[in-house]
């Protein structure tokens, strides 16, 4: 039943808005790999948004019938040289991974550029408030669920040790209406882009 009433008062919206927050943030012309892409719904309205823009994906789950071209990965090394793209989008995948800067670093080989959605594990309740929203979105379709959730001092550390820099950086999504938003957005989730940082 929760799962029911979340594609139905959540999903829709929250992809929407996603969509939304990567379309402006994508190079123009790009190429773009779409890490974790599952239905592939999500690039699919980044598309629609931005016709200069062809996304592929991949994902270790390649589901039947994908709104975009996934390719099988297995979740260590993506099948692609370095450089093969101008931007990677990671959205909602890394807390789902035993080494997120691992999946990171293997992002920035081939790709130029990336754009991050995740969670942060700051403040009361996050860390329950996130396991719950996770098991609601995802325990149906077998995702793995490690609640890898990091807190933004982690994060930050982590993409410094990567050599990334964060620009375009937003921490209040509007996933959520009224009155989930009170419960699950408080700054419990963020958007960047990630660059190269200067050597």
């Amino acid at each position: 039943m929760l799962q029911r009433l979340h594609e139905k008062l959540v999903f829709g919206r929250r992809v929407r808005r996603l969509a939304a927050m990567i379309a402006e943030r994508l190079p123009h012309n790009a190429r773009v790999l779409d890490i974790g892409a599952g239905s592939g719904d999500l690039a699919r309205l980044v598309m629609a948004a931005r016709p200069d823009v062809r996304i592929e994906g991949v994902d270790v789950l390649v589901r039947p019938g994908t709104a975009i071209v996934v390719h099988a990965y297995d979740g260590v090394t993506l099948p692609f040289a370095d450089g093969s793209f101008d931007a990677a989008v990671i959205i909602d995948v890394l807390h789902h991974t035993d080494d997120p800067g691992a999946v990171m670093a293997e992002a920035a080989r081939v790709a130029k550029q990336l754009v991050v959605k995740d969670h942060f594990r700051d403040g009361l309740a996050a860390g329950f408030t996130l396991r719950f929203m996770d098991w609601v979105g995802n325990a149906a379709h077998g995702v793995r669920l490690p609640y890898n959730y990091l807190s933004r001092r982690e994060w930050t550390r982590l993409w410094d040790m990567h050599g990334l820099s964060t620009d375009r950086f937003v921490d209040r999504l509007g996933l959520y209406p009224r009155p989930f938003a009170w419960l699950f957005d408080r700054r419990l989730h963020f958007v960047t882009v990630l660059n190269q940082a200067a050597r």
